[in-house]
């Protein structure tokens, strides 16, 4: 089975930068696409940013211009840059992928979560 793992999450100062990681294990034929998502106590997760096959990207309103989606597709690996971040950018972060296993099965899988919390 394929499994997600999210690094990079921390605390920052309003104004600062993050990089989160998101890296695939597990044998899988195709990744169609990867992205990140947020979620805050109490409210809706909502998608951030999601990066296609085929390197389409597209961003929610609120964070254009501020972060940048990219992938390593040797390493499996998708990121989130983030830059002048905010307090309201604090939330769990997710990575979720899908695509198909050898046996085109179809898999969309979630990661364990990574805190941001932007704070002086």
């Amino acid at each position: 089975q394929v499994q997600l793992v999210e690094s990079g999450g921390g605390l920052v100062q309003p104004g600062g930068s993050l990089t989160l990681s998101c890296a695939v294990f597990g044998g899988v034929f195709s990744i169609n696409s990867m992205d990140w998502y947020r979620q805050d106590p109490g409210k809706q997760r909502e998608l951030v940013a999601s990066i296609s096959n085929d390197e389409n990207t597209n961003y929610a309103d609120s964070v254009k211009g501020r972060f940048t989606i990219s992938k390593n597709h040797a390493k499996k690996t998708v990121y989130l840059q983030m830059n002048s971040l905010k307090p309201e950018d604090t939330a769990v972060y997710y990575c979720n992928a899908r695509g198909y296993y050898s046996d085109f099965r179809p898999y969309d899988v979630w990661g364990q979560g990574t805190q941001v919390t932007v704070s002086s």
